[in-house]
């Protein structure tokens, strides 16, 4: 984007997401031109070029948002995503932003890479682990939960290899497997219960600053998974009753939270999601100083 007038004196234009200004050719002292200042002048922060391209990057900012957790969802949820669709958004910076280097997958299993580029026919180009660039022509690819690539460690390791960064969390994003044996009647996991917090308000605000509901007296979690939603819950003690809170037991129910889920019933991406947010609760504990009682 180019130097845009704003007055006589100073040019602005939006660099790095942010509005920037420079003196005008031709009124800057000798040895000035073109030197950038980050602070706006008072004269000029109100004028019309500067409040639109103040909007813009706001603008900006939230469509590098709503494009990050729309691919975020789609990851989670390992939906089917046409390569058309991909193949129409990759020209936007903010969509090849978060696309590039997700790990996705075609038709058949040998058909994984990472994503480099998307053409006007609808094929993709992706890095495989052996480093080659090859064409995938699938009419639909997924985005895989990484509890569901059975390559993760291969990836992950040439990910650190490559140099290889990504815009949506995905490879190295911490995962849960549920455990062997687990017991047929089991219907909770106590795991990550009992973390204190100085009160319910903090407890509410670090939920909701991972993007997770508040619910009553709980934490929860909607979570696509194997084409069934499962709600993944995590208890609270209650706002009105105690001065301090705690973390309960981490369930699972139904999509409408009618049915409690036996842990044998709770499939892999849902058993990682749900353990994702308990442990996320968990760390964000009060933990005592030393010789605190």
């Amino acid at each position: 984007m180019g130097w845009l007038a704003a007055g006589d004196t100073y040019e602005v234009a939006l660099v790095d997401g942010r509005v920037v200004t420079r003196p005008a050719s031709g009124s800057s002292p000798a040895g000035q031109e073109g030197k950038r200042e980050r602070d706006l002048p008072a004269e000029i922060r109100d004028r019309p070029e500067v409040v639109e391209l103040q909007r813009f990057a706001e603008w900006l900012d939230r469509h590098a948002a709503e494009c990050a957790a729309q691919v975020g969802d789609w990851m989670v949820s390992s939906l089917p995503v046409p390569t058309a669709l991909l193949a129409r958004v990759w020209p936007d910076e903010a969509w090849q932003a978060v696309l590039r280097d997700i790990v996705i997958v075609g038709d058949g299993p040998d058909e994984v890479g990472f994503l480099r580029d998307a053409d006007d026919s609808g094929a993709l180009r992706v890095v495989n682990l052996a480093g080659e660039t090859v064409r995938l022509a699938a009419r639909t690819v997924t985005m895989p939960h990484p509890v569901l690539l059975p390559d993760l460690e291969e990836l992950r390791a040439f990910a650190a290899e490559s140099g290889v960064v990504q815009g949506v969390e995905q490879i190295h994003r911490a995962t849960w497997r549920k455990p062997a044996g687990t017991h047929d009647g089991a219907h909770a996991v106590t795991e990550f219960a009992h973390a204190e917090y100085r009160s319910w308000f903090h407890l509410s605000s670090r939920a909701t600053s991972f993007g997770y509901r508040i619910s009553g007296s709980s934490v929860v979690d909607r979570i696509r998974d194997a084409g069934r939603i499962i709600t993944a819950t995590v208890g609270m003690s209650d706002p009105y009753t105690e001065d301090k809170a705690w973390t309960g037991s981490l369930t699972w129910s139904d999509e409408d939270g009618q049915r409690r889920l036996p842990l044998t019933e709770v499939g892999p991406v849902a058993w990682s999601e749900g353990m994702r947010m308990a442990a996320a609760l968990h760390a964000g504990r009060t933990v005592p100083t030393d010789g605190a009682e």
